[in-house]
């Protein structure tokens, strides 16, 4: 059974600040480039504004926030690179979990951990184990992470798990095999670095979601910068398939 409800099935509840934040941390490379740096240097930029993100949303009382931090298309990236990525991951895991902890952040990785090395994956789980009880913020790393991954495995776990239903699955069935099924869907979405797209991220999830997309490049996305996606997603008019007249109580005809 799904732990929160589905947008195409129920109306969700609006607040002015976002439940639950999404995030594409694009432009690492070119904000490297720019800076005749490698572009290891703006992954590493990168990961600290993670840190500010985090503080950002504990401030805003965000009680959700994920983050696409590799997809599995991203291993078509030069070798050297996605090298550097999983030291930088591993780096990041010894270094910022007693923090969250401290903080009251718990931590959970989505994705296909499997291609991940023996260390990196026993990182996760300790990451995940030491936070478990933790309450403040659930901070979701995307890792190895697509779309169409996550509804092809959830589809072959419920067919597994219930063989005796082929043929009248509903939403309903495929929402708790999913890897976000422990929180709500989001309702604002966010993609730094000037693209325009969903990349295969969370694409189950995001039927309803609010999209904010920015030219500011990951490592200048500070708090400032959040707090003018914030302010556009409250300027937002969420209907859900209702007319605007249905929200304000006034005629539709």
């Amino acid at each position: 059974m799904a732990l929160f409800s589905s947008s195409t099935r129920d109306l969700p509840q609006v607040a002015a600040v976002p439940a639950h934040v999404a995030v594409i941390m694009d432009g690492n490379g070119r904000w490297a480039k720019k800076r005749f740096l490698p572009r290891v240097a703006g992954h590493v930029k990168g990961v600290e504004l993670v840190r500010e993100m985090v503080r950002a949303c504990l401030e805003r009382g965000v009680r959700y926030l994920t983050l696409f931090a590799f997809s599995s298309e991203n291993w078509r990236r030069p070798q050297e690179e996605v090298t550097l990525l999983m030291q930088l991951f591993v780096k990041a895991l010894e270094q910022e979990v007693e923090k969250l902890h401290r903080n009251g952040v718990r931590l959970r990785v989505i994705g296909d951990l499997s291609r991940f090395e023996p260390r990196l994956q026993a990182l996760i789980r300790q990451a995940e184990e030491t936070t478990a009880g933790n309450t403040s913020l659930d901070l979701t790393i995307a890792a190895n992470y697509g779309g169409r991954w996550d509804i092809m495995q959830a589809v072959n776990r419920m067919a597994l798990a219930h063989p005796d239903q082929a043929g009248q699955w509903t939403e309903a069935d495929i929402e708790p095999y999913l890897s976000m099924h422990f929180a709500p869907e989001p309702d604002l979405f966010i993609r730094t670095g000037g693209e325009e797209r969903i990349s295969n991220f969370l694409l189950w999830q995001l039927a309803y979601t609010e999209f904010y997309f920015t030219p500011t490049l990951w490592p200048d996305f500070d708090a400032a910068e959040f707090g003018k996606a914030i302010t556009s997603y409250q300027q937002r008019e969420r209907r859900f398939g209702r007319t605007s007249e249905q929200l304000t109580g006034g005629s539709d005809a």
